[in-house]
C-alpha cells in the first residue's frame, strides 16, 4: 500500500525523512537541533525533527517508534513507548526521548533519533450496551491465560 504524504520542512538544512533500505518499514526521523544534547541516565528530553506532515485520511496514522539500535545499544527509548501522529495533526513532530541505559548519550544535530511507520486505522462506531456476550476468558486480566 502506498500513499502521498505531504511534508513541510520547518528549518533550513533539514533532510526529508528517508527509508534506510528498500525493505524498511519506517522512515528515519532526524534531530533538528543546533547543538549537541547530552542525555544523562534517566533524563527525558524533547527533540524536534524540523518537519510537519499531513496524512491524507483518518484511516491512516503515523506511529513513532524507537530506533532498535539506539534502544538495544544505548537504552534510548521514546518516553511514551509509541507516539501517535493523528491524521489531523499538522504541527512539528517532536520525539520525547528517555535514556534508560547505563551511561550518558549524546544526540548530535542530524542524528537519526526515531522512526515513523504508517499503519491503517479502523475507526470504531460505539454502541452502548448493558451486557457483553460471554467469552471463554471473560474478565480474566493480567496473567489469566498463564505465564508460559
Amino acid at each position: 500500500m502506498e500513499f502521498d504524504l505531504k511534508v513541510k520542512i520547518l528549518a533550513n538544512g533539514i533532510q526529508l525523512p528517508s527509508y534506510a533500505t528498500a525493505g524498511s518499514a519506517g522512515l528515519d526521523l532526524r534531530a533538528c537541533i543546533s547543538n549537541s544534547v547530552k542525555l544523562d541516565v534517566n533524563d527525558i528530553v524533547s527533540i524536534p525533527t524540523g518537519i510537519a506532515i499531513q496524512i491524507p485520511t483518518p484511516h491512516i496514522a503515523g506511529f513513532i517508534f524507537a530506533r532498535s539500535g539506539l534502544a538495544s545499544r544505548h537504552g534510548i527509548n521514546l518516553v511514551n513507548g509509541v507516539g501517535v501522529i493523528d491524521s489531523d495533526y499538522t504541527g512539528e513532530i517532536i520525539c520525547v526521548l528517555q535514556n534508560v541505559g547505563k551511561e550518558s548519550y549524546v544526540i548530535n544535530p542530524g542524528d537519526r533519533i526515531a522512526q515513523i511507520v504508517f499503519l491503517p486505522v479502523a475507526l470504531a462506531r460505539l454502541i452502548e450496551v448493558d451486557e457483553l456476550l460471554p467469552t471463554e476468558r471473560g474478565q480474566g486480566g493480567f496473567g489469566s491465560t498463564g505465564i508460559n
